[in-house]
């Protein structure tokens, strides 16, 4: 088992006011909460091969909760061949620093698991989902046993999660009762979708909808549907459909359509940006059903993580960003203006004098760095009665001797 600490390997990020630099640092700083660590393992399956995964934990003894965080499915066998944990490396570690131990397991037929693809579907013309799902829930049942042996793990504390193919196929493993579980953290989920041919329209709409209708009847923990309304996979139309049948075979769930995210919501859970979007949701229903999530180091960065603190700033948007520069690796940045708008850098060398561009561009004025990495910096400006009065000159003593004459 290969053991590091964790550095982010997140790529360059830009949205509006959001700069997330691509410069790979090392997580290990105080300002980011709790110490990250990451290993790579490989976990024997019952089938005589082995999962390649990584997990990403908090530092120390524990017991910590687990999340097993589910990938996609590519649409070629080059693309698959290439799949990784990285691109769910920065998302995975809001959930290690609120507690949770973050398995990602490669399935059968992607990235460092490699060999035959186990759950491909065949033509959409008749695909057979329900075959698919059940040998993907084969693999993730084995991280799934694998992360509730680990010494650092509270095996009754599990959530399974995942993003499209990922998400689905985490339902479908709820559905065999695994011990432990508490709930199913759904982005995007769903099959069949190619935005090149039919953007927004999966295939076989139906067929996976069927899939819907067994998972309503046999999931018994509370699943979290989040999707986005500009997803060029799966269009609203559909993935309502889906949690339709979910919810009247008996269902247990919750369905969120985020706003718009980019020029595909398809990807909002995996872009670190997005965390403005799906992490108040994911707080929320964590809360509904008493699920503990919250930051490791919320009683000694009470400064920092007290958002209700920051100047000037009244709109959501500049509040939600501030959330990303909380989850955001370091060298990182926060930047107010007088006007109430606001600029944010991360993950780059330069983060405050990005951070203070960004801030200036949208206000047009003045701004000041309000947070730097794991400090709030902001001083409270001097009233312009003081500043008029430190700017006269101080008499001199020749002064005060000519005014007494």
């Amino acid at each position: 088992m290969q053991v590091t600490k964790f550095f982010s390997k997140a790529a360059a990020l830009a949205a509006g006011l959001l700069l997330f630099g691509g410069a790979h640092a090392q997580l290990d700083s105080s300002f980011l909460g709790p110490r990250l660590v990451a290993e790579d393992v490989r976990i024997p399956a019952p089938g005589g091969y082995e999962v390649a995964t990584t997990i990403l934990r908090p530092e120390g003894k524990g017991p910590f909760g687990a999340v097993v965080l589910n990938h996609g499915v590519a649409g070629s066998e080059e693309e698959r061949a290439h799949e990784s944990s990285e691109i769910f490396l920065a998302t995975a570690a809001v959930f290690a620093r609120r507690g949770y131990v973050v398995v990602m397991p490669l399935r059968r037929g992607f990235g460092a698991t490699g060999g035959e693809m186990a759950e491909d579907a065949g033509p959409c013309s008749n695909p057979d989902y329900t075959h698919a799902e059940q040998n993907a829930a084969d693999d993730v049942m084995a991280a799934y046993d694998y992360a509730r042996r680990l010494p650092y793990v509270d095996g009754n504390r599990m959530i399974l999660a995942g993003q499209s193919g990922g998400a689905i196929v985490s339902i479908v493993t709820a559905a065999r009762h695994p011990q432990g579980l508490l709930a199913v953290l759904s982005f995007a989920g769903g099959r069949g979708g190619n935005p090149d041919l039919r953007p927004g329209v999966p295939c076989a709409v139906e067929a996976v909808a069927k899939v819907f209708d067994m998972l309503g009847k046999e999931v018994k923990v509370p699943v979290l549907f989040n999707y986005a309304a500009n997803d060029q996979y799966f269009n609203e139309d559909t993935t309502r459909l889906w949690y339709g049948r979910f919810e009247k075979a008996g269902g247990n769930g919750e369905y969120v359509l985020q706003p718009a995210f980019g020029k595909d919501g398809h990807y909002l859970f995996s872009d670190l940006v997005g965390v403005r979007y799906w992490l108040p949701t994911v707080e929320h229903f964590f809360g509904e059903h008493r699920i503990a999530f919250e930051r490791l180091d919320a009683g000694d960065g009470a400064p920092l993580l007290a958002m209700a603190k920051l100047p000037n700033v009244k709109s959501e948007s500049c509040k939600a960003l501030y959330r990303v520069f909380l989850e955001a690796p370091g060298p990182r940045a926060y930047a107010v203006s007088e006007d109430g708008r606001c600029g944010f850098a991360g993950n780059t060398r330069n983060a405050n004098d990005l951070a203070m561009r960004q801030c200036r561009k949208a206000s047009g004025g003045a701004c000041q760095l309000y947070a730097v990495d794991g400090e709030v910096v902001w001083k409270q400006p001097a009233p312009a009665e003081t500043l008029q009065a430190a700017a006269k000159p101080a008499p001199t003593a020749s002064m005060g001797a000519t005014e007494k004459k």
